[in-house]
This record gives C-alpha cells, sequence and structure tokens, in this order.
C-alpha cells in the first residue's frame, strides 16, 4: 500500500519500507511518529479513504543537507556578497502504511453534583 503525506510544506509519497528525507521534525533518533496529513492512498491502482489511512515512521537521524552558496554581485558597483546556508533536515524510515487502529470509545462523564448557591440565597 502507498500513501501520498504531505510534511514541511511538501508532499512524498511513501510506502512500507521507504527512506525519506524531510524538513525537521521535532523528536531524537529511534523515535516513532505518525505522520497523520494523508492526501491520498491506495494498493494496485485502486484508491482508498485517506482519512482512515495512517502512516507511521520512525526518525533514522537528524541531519544537514547539502550545501547551498548563494552569491549576490551587481556590476560595476563593487558589490559582492557570498553565503552559505545548510537547510535542517530529518531522515525518516517508513514503518507502516495502513488502516488506523481504533481506539475504545470514551466513557461518559459522570454528571456532576450541583453545588449550592455562595451568595447565601436558600
Amino acid at each position: 500500500m502507498f500513501a501520498v503525506v504531505r510534511t514541511g510544506g511538501k508532499q512524498y509519497r511513501v510506502a512500507a519500507g521507504d527512506k525519506i528525507a524531510v524538513e525537521k521534525l521535532a523528536g531524537e533518533a529511534g523515535d516513532k511518529i505518525t505522520l497523520g496529513d494523508v492526501l491520498i492512498a491506495g494498493e494496485d491502482g485502486k484508491v482508498a479513504d485517506a482519512s482512515k489511512v495512517a502512516v507511521s515512521a520512525e526518525i533514522i537521524a537528524q541531519a544537514k543537507g547539502e550545501k547551498v552558496t548563494v552569491f549576490k554581485k551587481r556590476r560595476r558597483h563593487n558589490y559582492r556578497r557570498k553565503l552559505g546556508h545548510r537547510q535542517q533536515m530529518t531522515l525518516l524510515r517508513i514503518l507502516a502504511v495502513g488502516e488506523e487502529k481504533k481506539s475504545a470509545p470514551k466513557k461518559a462523564a459522570a454528571p456532576k453534583a450541583e453545588t449550592p448557591a455562595e451568595d447565601g440565597a436558600e
């Protein structure tokens, strides 16, 4: 089964066993997370209901991406600026793509006992 998930403003097509690099997510290496924003899911050419699909992943590492060099220059003005940037990213291993586990329904809250008025009127 595959799913298309959105995280960090980008979309990724994932299946069980895939490794992807996404924008930095909170967590340490070895933590398990759930990617909740599933856009579409399917299997063997059939589309499944994406609202009932959950994608679970494990954080492999927190790393930095490739270095990007930014060079600005204005001709004949003696203006040159050189900057570099390395984006923070998280490496994920997709553990499972499948149906969400249904949790037990919550018990109804007990009705609150009425309290007497504090203004002295009885």
